[in-house]
C-alpha cells in the first residue's frame, strides 16, 4: 500500500498575488535583492503544493504617476513612465523566482519584445497550465488605471479562484491602525459593507470589477514569514472580501 502523502492540500487552484512595487524595497535600495529572494521562495513553496500563479506587480518603489502629475507633469507620459517601472520589477521578480527553480514568463500589455511577452490571454492560461507562474506588468497598458484594476482585470481574464493581496498590515481595518489604537480588524467583510464603510480595499475601478465578477479578494501582511503559504491553505489569514460572509 502507498504511503499516504504528508503534503498539504491548498484551498485555490489559481491564483492571482498583487504586490505592490514597494514589496521589493530594503535597506535603502529600490530592488532589493534579498527582498526579492524571499518573496520569490514564497511563491515557490505554494508552487510545489500545485497551485497555479499568477502575479501582477506594482513600479511605486521606482516611480508613481499620480504624484508625478500632480507635481505638473503631464498625466498620461506620468502613468506611462510608471508602466515601465513595472516592467523592471516585473524582471527583477522573474530573476528571483527562476533561481528557486521555477519556470517564469513575464507578459507585458506594452509591446516590449526583447524582454517580455506580449500580454495574450490564452498563452498566459497555457503558462498557468504548464506549470508556469506568469508576470504580468505594464498595467492595462492605458494611462489612469492602477496595477490594483490589472489585477482584477487580469484575475477575471485568466479565471483567478482568488486575489491575494499582499500589503504592510494585516488585513482590513476601519480606520488607520498605525495612528489609531482602537482600530478594528476585520476578519472578514462583504463587498457592500466595505463600499459602505469605505474600507480601503482597492481602489474603486478594482473594486468594481471585483464585486461585479465575484472575485473573492484576501488582504494579507507578506512581509509575516509563512503567510502566503497559509492562505492558499484556506487558513484565517488577514480579510477576506467577498459577496457575502
Amino acid at each position: 500500500m502507498s504511503k499516504k502523502s504528508d503534503q498539504p492540500n491548498p484551498v485555490y487552484g489559481r491564483i492571482l498575488l498583487k504586490l505592490s512595487g514597494e514589496v521589493l524595497c530594503g535597506k535603502g535600495e529600490c530592488i532589493d535583492a534579498e527582498v526579492a529572494k524571499k518573496i520569490a521562495a514564497e511563491v515557490a513553496e505554494i508552487h510545489t503544493m500545485g497551485v497555479q500563479v499568477a502575479v501582477v506587480i506594482g513600479g511605486g518603489n521606482i516611480w508613481r504617476g499620480a504624484t508625478a502629475a500632480h507635481g505638473g507633469m503631464d498625466r498620461t507620459t506620468a502613468d506611462y513612465m510608471g508602466m515601465l517601472a513595472t516592467i523592471i520589477n516585473g524582471l527583477a521578480l522573474q530573476d528571483a523566482i527562476e533561481k528557486q527553480g521555477v519556470s517564469v514568463r513575464v507578459q507585458t500589455a506594452i509591446e516590449i519584445k526583447n524582454v517580455a511577452e506580449p500580454f495574450i490571454r490564452r498563452r498566459a492560461m497555457r503558462h498557468l497550465e504548464k506549470r508556469r507562474v506568469v508576470i504580468f506588468v505594464a498595467g492595462t497598458g492605458n494611462p489612469y488605471f492602477t496595477t490594483d484594476t490589472t489585477a482584477a482585470l487580469r484575475a477575471t481574464e485568466i479565471n483567478a479562484e482568488v486575489i491575494l493581496k499582499a500589503t504592510k498590515v494585516d488585513g482590513v481595518y476601519d480606520k488607520d491602525p498605525k495612528k489609531f489604537q482602537d482600530a478594528k480588524k476585520y476578519d472578514q467583510v462583504t463587498y457592500l459593507d466595505a463600499l459602505k464603510n469605505r474600507l480601503k480595499v482597492m481602489d474603486s475601478t478594482a473594486f468594481s470589477l471585483c464585486m461585479d465578477n465575484h472575485v473573492p479578494i484576501v488582504v494579507f501582511d507578506m512581509f509575516k514569514a509563512g503567510n502566503l503559504k497559509a492562505v492558499v491553505l484556506g487558513e484565517k489569514v488577514g480579510t477576506r472580501v467577498t459577496d457575502k460572509i
